[in-house]
């Protein structure tokens, strides 16, 4: 209701003033102060909360989907390489690049053919491998002898969906250091005759290879849309979009044990450690138990914020009555860490999610996306959403208000970009969006002195109508941080007076009316800046080399 609240206040107050259409619509001093990373036709763009853009990265293919940026200022992003596969399907990809921060591409990485093609996800590892989500095609041949009733296979084939970890090598090169693939996990009681044989109900921790989850038999009958990876558990949450669930795997195994139900951390193989959204899948539920429908972007809530350890997910609503999008925090029940509960012959748990964000004040609901888009928990408790299907992010905080609301100016298919003023383009979907906060390690020592919006005849004053200058002081930067020589100061304020202090409180520097400061002349170690604006002021802590 908020929402809609707030939609009609901008329609009223367009008649009475010019109104921002595209970029950032609204803002206020609780919005969480960060960059926000995003991929639309052929460039990443990273900006800060008045959408001016702190960099962008440009690549020759448009999404094929996700986008990073890692702790090391490079850039890691999966492009829709129109190459000879015929694999074809909605989220496609089959590259994968990486970039610096400014932008040389030093790595590429072409997984498609006939026979796989990455799409949707793939996700940086801490060792500097890249996981990587693709589908694979198997003959009716393969797909009958697995189990599939022959009257669902209306194209003839089945894709199956894998996941490879991949070392990068040289400029364009790979090794696969390990493998997982859905159809090692597969059962099936439908013809004892064929391969995987066994009672569905009573094997939670296999797929069952003839549930369809309504739908008619087409060859993309699994549809992962995410892998995710949790380095504390070594375990990958994955998202079904057409089945409505989320499965989460054992990433400790070798690719051997990864094809069978023994080995790794947790003694199960490649099998499913847990699985949640959907009983009807395992033979433990009904329609009335379902909770997702056609999810996207399930992840474990990092350590040190509010909820962690907790699954996030954007949960669409697809396919619902009515329609509707739910953001949806959930705790899956454990015996301890990495080892979930479980009881025979019912469904997973939890029964319901600990927290549900959602907007049922109007029929249709006026927050509902019905493909794409994400949730992410901010280090200050906010959340922020992407209602991708229409380009739209924006940032509720504990209370469910909306402190910030941001719209893509840009289309999605030819790359066109809308003047603030005009309507957005219906084509201006976003997969996903993240913050990373103005501490993250890809941001030491870089210039992050702001640009144009991404936006034509851009309009600021959004940002400008803040009452508080805490929030500008909030994205002041400082660089580079360490320096042997002049340190800048890049803010939106006018700076009035820099004041540096040793440790011990003594004031050792002062300049007036400039954005930068020479340190050359003192010693090495670490200091403060003071920075002054009328009558506010903030501090920043810096290292001298």
């Amino acid at each position: 209701m908020k929402k809609l609240l707030l939609f009609f206040a901008l329609l009223i107050f367009s008649f009475l003033n010019a109104q921002n259409t595209v970029g950032t619509i609204s803002i206020t001093n609780d919005a969480f102060d960060a960059y926000t990373l995003t991929s639309v036709h052929t460039k990443s763009y990273l900006f800060n909360n008045c959408g001016e853009i702190i960099n962008e990265w440009t690549s020759s293919y448009p999404p094929g989907n996700a986008v990073y940026l890692l702790p090391n200022g490079n850039l890691l992003r999966a492009g829709r390489f129109d190459g000879t596969s015929d694999i074809q399907f909605g989220g496609q990809g089959g590259i994968v690049e990486l970039y610096d921060w400014d932008g040389n591409l030093i790595w590429s990485f072409v997984y498609s053919s006939n026979q796989f093609r990455q799409h949707h996800d793939v996700f940086p590892m801490p060792n500097g491998n890249v996981l990587i989500l693709a589908a694979t095609s198997m003959t009716m041949a393969e797909a009958i002898q697995a189990g599939r009733d022959p009257n669902q296979l209306l194209q003839s084939r089945l894709f199956n969906e894998q996941i490879i970890e991949v070392e990068p090598l040289g400029s364009n090169q790979g090794n696969i250091v390990w493998e997982w693939n859905t159809y090692d996990h597969l059962i099936q009681d439908f013809d004892s005759t064929k391969d995987n044989f066994g009672d569905v109900g009573a094997s939670p921790e296999k797929l069952d290879i003839n549930f369809l989850n309504g739908a008619n038999g087409n060859a993309n009958w699994l549809h992962f849309n995410s892998i995710q990876y949790d380095a504390n558990l070594d375990q990958i949450v994955i998202s079904s979009r057409n089945l409505s669930e989320i499965y989460i795997i054992d990433h400790s195994t070798t690719t051997a044990e990864a094809a069978t139900g023994s080995g790794g951390t947790y003694g199960k193989g490649g099998d499913f450690l847990y699985r949640w959204g959907n009983p009807q899948a395992y033979r433990q539920g009904t329609e009335n138990d379902r909770k997702l429908y056609g999810q996207h972007y399930p992840y474990y809530i990092e350590e040190g914020l509010l909820d962690a350890g907790k699954l996030m997910i954007f949960n669409n609503g697809n396919g619902r009555v009515p329609e509707f999008s739910e953001v949806m925090i959930t705790t899956p029940p454990t015996t301890s860490p990495g080892v979930y509960a479980y009881t025979p012959d019912t469904a997973y748990g939890p029964l319901d999610a600990d927290y549900i964000y959602s907007d049922l004040s109007e029929t249709p609901s006026p927050f509902y996306s019905s493909i794409v888009s994400s949730a992410q928990r901010l280090p200050n408790g906010n959340i922020l959403i992407c209602e991708g299907r229409f380009g739209e992010v924006f940032e509720i905080d504990q209370n469910e208000n909306i402190v910030w609301s941001y719209i893509n100016p840009v289309d999605n298919i030819n790359g066109n970009v809308s003047t603030q003023g005009s309507s957005p383009s219906p084509n201006n979907i976003l997969f996903r969006a993240i913050k990373y906060a103005p501490d993250y390690p890809a941001f030491d020592g870089r210039d992050l002195t702001p640009g144009d919006p991404i936006e034509l005849n851009p309009d600021l004053s959004p940002c400008e109508d803040l009452s508080v200058t805490d929030f500008d002081f909030a994205s002041t930067k400082i660089f580079p941080n360490p320096t042997s020589g002049v340190i800048h100061v890049s803010s939106r304020i006018d700076i009035d007076a820099i004041e540096v202090y040793s440790v011990v409180g003594h004031k050792v520097l002062t300049v007036v009316n400039s954005n930068k400061v020479d340190l050359s002349a003192l010693n090495s170690g670490v200091y403060f800046i003071e920075i002054h604006s009328e009558n506010s002021s903030t501090t920043k802590k810096i290292i001298k080399k």
